[in-house]
């Protein structure tokens, strides 16, 4: 397939944004929205995507890619292993012949946890990888153990000191062996890893309980575009039939499916029909049976979902691995039930650390009580603005939509995180009808709340 240079006047990607605490967001709540609302392409495909560009020495065309902190971080790294990248505003342009570093720098790895998709590329392609151990949000441990396990199976000997992975492949020929890998949870991390890491191995690969995730779905799409032998993704069972080449090729990046479904959320938090597009309902089912359970009508028209609202009650959610209810949701659906009617209970299965948001509802006035990693909930009638800060990207999120009908003013600290997740998420709800300001003010004037802050 044809690949095409993207014009001359698009820049390579400049150096990820500093984290800024003087940044937040002004939110006046009590506004009604109305109106359509498009969705981004998704983050946690788009990164994914960007590494798998590294198993080929033809050019590459990812398109659909939005612009968030962690998609020009992952940039940045791409181009210090020698890569050329170019972008327009949705449109990645990677040629990756230059590929010769196979050390990952720590200051880029460590603010981002994707760029460990590296590592699979790299031993498949290049026979060794020196990579960090990466960071990312702090919602629990998040452990690479799965990801090493299966490299290790593949035939990788890998060494982890001082917090640096130094991976090789023996042997003259420097190539990986298929082999039968079993996951011991179904991550999605590891699925990819071992995915692409498996493409250009000798034989044929395996993997046992395989992640079904959207994302694990299009990176195998975009392989085989490339000329890789993959079957059964989406499924609990993957099998990779190694090839000696992969080539260029097109991709367009599937809808961020946390991204409409925190829009679908924004609707019923307000009150408000809204419309939300381009939408994959298959990808967003545990979803959009929870808003309907709450009290929601939901329709669809060709590429999009309408939501109408109407008297929010309490339901309970878990979350799982998809297709159950996913994690990445359950802190905006904690906003939402904090204003519905009754009670509910949710409970967090995939993250340790993943209630950061809980103390920081209950400055708004919500009623939670939290146990481990169940909170049980009492909606209120009101929430009221607060100074409140997201610990994490989702969390953050969740305190966006809470801003929305709480009273007065809220001031919405850590949006550094906010950024790497959701496309000028305060202009897309402002186009709706929301009142929400980006402000950076000195920290010597105002007060920094901090992370788990009891409220009174």
């Amino acid at each position: 397939m044809s690949i095409f240079l993207l014009s001359s006047n698009v820049d390579s990607v400049g150096e990820v944004s500093k984290q800024n605490s003087a940044l937040h967001l002004e939110s006046r709540g009590g506004y009604s929205l109305s109106g359509d609302i498009k969705v981004s392409g998704a983050k946690n495909s788009a990164l994914v995507l960007m590494a798998a560009s590294l198993l080929t020495e033809e050019e590459m065309l990812i398109k659909n890619v939005p612009n968030l902190t962690d998609i020009n971080g992952m940039a940045e790294i791409l181009i210090s292993l020698g890569v050329q990248l170019k972008r327009s505003s949705s449109e990645i342009y990677i040629s990756p012949q230059g590929l010769h570093h196979v050390e990952l720098p720590y200051d880029l790895v460590h603010r981002l946890r994707a760029s460990f998709f590296c590592i699979g590329p790299l031993l498949a392609r290049l026979g060794k990888a020196k990579i960090p151990l990466p960071g990312g949000c702090r919602i629990g441990a998040r452990p690479v153990e799965e990801h090493i396990k299966g490299l290790k199976a593949l035939g990788a000997q890998i060494n982890i000191s001082n917090g640096l992975v130094t991976a090789e492949v023996p042997g003259l020929n420097k190539k990986l062996q298929g082999t039968n890998v079993i996951l011991d949870c179904p991550s999605v991390g590891a699925t990819e890893t071992i995915l692409m890491a498996a493409t250009l191995a000798e034989g044929t690969t395996t993997i046992n309980n395989a992640a079904q995730e959207p994302e694990v779905q299009d990176l195998a799409k975009m392989l085989n575009s490339m000329g890789a032998l993959i079957e059964g993704a989406g499924q609990s069972t993957i099998t990779i039939k190694g090839v000696k080449k992969l080539y260029g090729c097109n991709h367009t990046v599937i809808p961020d499916r946390i991204e409409a479904g925190t829009f679908l959320i924004a609707a019923a938090i307000t009150r408000s029909n809204l419309r939300i597009s381009p939408v994959i309902p298959e990808h967003l089912k545990a979803v959009l049976e929870k808003l309907s359970d709450c009290g929601c009508s939901i329709k669809f028209d060709q590429d999009g979902i309408n939501l109408i609202p109407g008297s929010i009650k309490g339901v309970d959610i878990s979350t799982e691995p998809f297709p159950g209810f996913p994690t990445d949701l359950q802190a905006p659906f904690m906003a939402l039930m904090a204003t519905a009617q009754g009670k509910s209970k949710i409970k967090e299965n995939v993250y340790e650390n993943r209630m950061q948001h809980v103390y920081e509802l209950k400055k708004m006035g919500a009623s939670i009580h939290l146990e481990g990693s169940t909170a049980e909930i009492e909606g209120v009638h009101e929430l009221k603005g607060a100074a409140v800060i997201g610990g994490d990207l989702r969390s953050s999120a969740a305190m966006v939509l809470a801003s929305l009908v709480a009273k007065g003013m809220t001031k919405v600290w850590g949006i550094n995180h906010l950024d790497r997740g959701y496309e000028s998420i305060e202009h897309k709800l402002n186009s709706v009808g929301a009142d929400i300001v980006r402000k950076e003010k000195s920290l010597e004037v105002e007060h920094f709340p901090i992370v788990g802050e009891r409220a009174a």
